[in-house]
């Protein structure tokens, strides 16, 4: 092992240094959403996107909002144990 730590960590150096840790960390985000809102959500999202630690999220179905919005605390906790990291501040339902 080198003294520079783990693969993962100089990976992740290598990308940040080329710029494209922000879209890595986006796509994963966007993977973990569907596994933290579950299918039903899923389904009613038309749009989901994050920009300057702000999870953009844009549903069809105005009951699931409302209830989307009571949960957005654990949402973004269980998001950011999942990514590793602090990564998402805000989650906004439109």
């Amino acid at each position: 092992m080198s003294k520079n730590g783990p693969l993962k960590e100089v990976i992740d150096k290598l990308l940040r240094a080329y710029g494209y840790q922000d879209q890595l960390d986006e796509i994963e985000l966007l993977k973990a959403y569907d596994e933290v809102v579950g299918t039903v959500f899923v389904k009613h999202t038309k749009e989901v996107y994050f920009k300057n630690k702000t999870l953009f999220i844009k549903l069809d179905s105005a009951a699931l909002k409302q209830e989307l919005s009571y949960a957005k605390e654990a949402i973004k906790e269980k998001l950011n144990q999942m990514m590793g990291k602090r990564i998402v501040e805000e989650i906004n339902i439109k």
